[in-house]
């Protein structure tokens, strides 16, 4: 017979109240001799709550750890962005506001008064700061090309006796960006795996450069197991680096490190790889792989990452024994959001003009001509992100997985792809049914300097494949072509009202039709014309619509594409279907909208 006696425990008593009763029937019926007074004033009763009150407290936290675990209850911000990594989720830097800004300069004349002097045509740097009536301070994304054969040019100033020009006044556009640079310098000491080192700024939005004291550069890479990242090269094409300043190249990077975010801080995490192992040869061989092998009677299943460059599985180089001069960029206030024609300071220009070009006095005055405004508001979202955000962006990305599969997958990453490389204005992916391979068909569009679709050069598409090749799958087959705009007008016909003069109806119904086309079209987007009918019918001036005729807009100043309205119209005539890789575009509403008063 055991000597030990067999206590029924009921592990389903969690509470005060139920632990506490479990504890009074066990002291009844296992020591009913030893312990009887039960009154809620006695010492046993004080012992059996304390006991009671300890397991609850012990129940709730087990029960806080436990939800903790899942995203879907947790509730702790730490352990959300914990839960969030462990499937690919990064914490995103301070946002940015950002937006176009009008730049303006006063250029003379040349000789001849018959245009600006090219010689006095600056370019104006990045890095160019400029600052809003709120005290929000922004910086320059690229270079601003004042020769650039888009820019608007106008008459400053003429003669008073001959009337030609003396000087032009030129426009240009370009992106900026909130915030401000900043350098500091931390200093480290010994080798230490997986080093940390923390950037004091809880208002950081990217991280620019870092480089120790020997020059060597540290790039930011997503994953610290990453070693291939993407680099600018100067476009040096005349007829192409307008669009596409900058050609996307992979280099393999050994110094890396990941950016994490803390409270009130921001964490540069490195590997743990010594820089005495870059001494050696430090590419992988293939042939390694064979001598990996020698002396063995067996082989193994052997395989070589092509995105893994660097033979070495240390996940980057730590520096040691070194300072680090880090520059990033942090914004200056809370509220970096600027409205209408509110960016009007410049705080720091950096213009440069060609070598030799004229002389410094004319410089000079050019310089101080410079003046800016933001035509737009400079947008962004300043807003900290929810706990329910932030799960559902962890959501998202545990979906996508940083891969193309879906159609939206592809098109989300053109969009994607840095500006420096050009910008991708519209994209749709279309199954190409002539392919025995079941190829895929990017088609692409870019937007000029006025908001109209133009096609997109050979340096922005080759960017584009070079930028989707780390996405897509392996077994897709890319090729990207242009897409094909369709211009068109439309030409109506109205009956006015009874006593409404037909030539003050006419204005009106042009303008009716022009805002039902304020929104650009997107890829295969159909034009539905019953919609004229509706609007033009629901003005007070008009009686009846008894006519709407799309027409196409071809050569000239259109585009070369014949596309036919017959063909593509339906039965009913109430529909302009449009084809995957079309796009409708209504180029010059002033003159594409005609219209008629019977």
């Amino acid at each position: 017979m055991s000597k030990f006696k067999q206590v029924p425990i009921r592990y389903t008593s969690r509470d005060f109240n139920t632990i506490k009763n479990d504890l009074v029937e066990y002291a009844k019926r296992f020591y009913p001799d030893t312990y009887k007074d039960f009154s809620a004033a006695s010492f046993g009763s004080l012992m059996l709550d304390t006991v009671a009150y300890v397991g609850d407290i012990l129940s709730f936290y087990l029960d806080y750890q436990a939800n903790e675990s899942f995203l879907s209850t947790a509730v702790e911000y730490d352990n959300i962005l914990k839960l969030g990594e462990q499937v690919g989720y990064k914490l995103p830097l301070n946002t940015s506001s950002h937006g176009t800004i009008a730049l303006y300069v006063v250029v003379p004349a040349r000789s001849d008064a018959m245009g600006p002097d090219l010689d006095y045509l600056p370019i104006l740097r990045k890095g160019s700061k400029f600052s809003s009536t709120g005290g929000a301070r922004y910086v320059l994304l690229d270079d601003v090309n004042f020769a650039d054969p888009d820019n608007e040019i106008v008459v400053a100033s003429a003669n008073n006796s001959t009337g030609a020009p003396t000087s032009y006044a030129i426009k240009a556009y370009g992106q900026i960006i909130s915030g401000e640079l900043f350098r500091i310098k931390i200093s480290v000491g010994e080798f230490k795996r997986f080093r940390q080192v923390k950037v004091a700024d809880r208002n950081i939005t990217e991280i620019i450069e870092v480089l120790d004291d020997d020059g060597h550069e540290y790039f930011q890479v997503p994953y610290l197991s990453q070693d291939v990242i993407y680099v600018p090269i100067v476009n040096r094409n005349p007829s192409t680096n307008i669009k596409a300043p900058s050609i996307m190249k992979a280099i393999a990077v050994p110094r890396r490190f990941t950016v994490k975010k803390g409270r009130g801080n921001i964490i540069l995490q490195f590997g743990y790889g010594s820089s005495d192992r870059l001494k050696t040869k430090n590419v992988t061989d293939p042939s390694n792989v064979v001598l990996k092998i020698h002396g063995r009677d067996y082989d193994s299943n052997e395989t070589f990452d092509p995105s893994n460059l660097i033979s070495t599985d240390k996940f980057g180089v730590v520096p040691a024994n070194t300072t680090l001069t880090i520059t990033y960029r942090s914004n200056t206030i809370d509220n970096v959001n600027a409205p209408t024609n509110t960016v009007i300071n410049i705080a720091d220009s950096i213009l440069k003009f060609k070598e030799a070009a004229g002389n410094i006095v004319t410089q000079q005055r050019v310089r101080t001509s410079l003046e800016c405004t933001n035509d737009d508001p400079i947008t962004g979202d300043v807003k900290l992100q929810t706990i329910d955000e932030i799960k559902e962006q962890i959501n998202g990305v545990f979906a996508t997985q940083n891969r193309a599969v879906t159609k939206q997958d592809y098109i989300n990453l053109c969009y994607r792809m840095p500006s420096k490389y050009g910008k991708i204005k519209k994209a749709t992916i279309v199954q190409d049914p002539d392919s025995l391979k079941r190829n895929l068909n990017i088609h692409v569009l870019g937007e000029d300097t006025k908001g109209k679709y133009q096609l997109t050069n050979n340096i922005i598409k080759r960017n584009l494949k070079t930028w989707l090749t780390d996405y897509k799958m392996i077994n897709d087959t890319i090729d990207i072509l242009d897409g094909k705009i369709a211009n068109y007008g439309i030409k109506f016909v109205v009956i006015p009202q009874l006593g409404i003069n037909k030539y003050d109806v006419l204005p009106v119904a042009v303008d009716a039709v022009k805002e039902l086309f304020l929104t650009k079209k997107d890829f295969g987007e159909s034009l539905i014309i019953s919609e004229i009918y509706s609007k033009l019918n629901k003005l007070e001036e008009v009686s009846d619509t008894i006519d709407v005729t799309i027409v196409n807009k071809q050569g000239g100043s259109y585009s070369d594409v014949s596309f036919s309205i017959f063909e593509h119209m339906s039965p009913d005539g109430r529909v302009l279907n449009v084809p995957e890789d079309y796009v409708l575009e209504l180029k010059f509403p002033n003159l594409d909208i005609q219209g008629a008063v019977k």
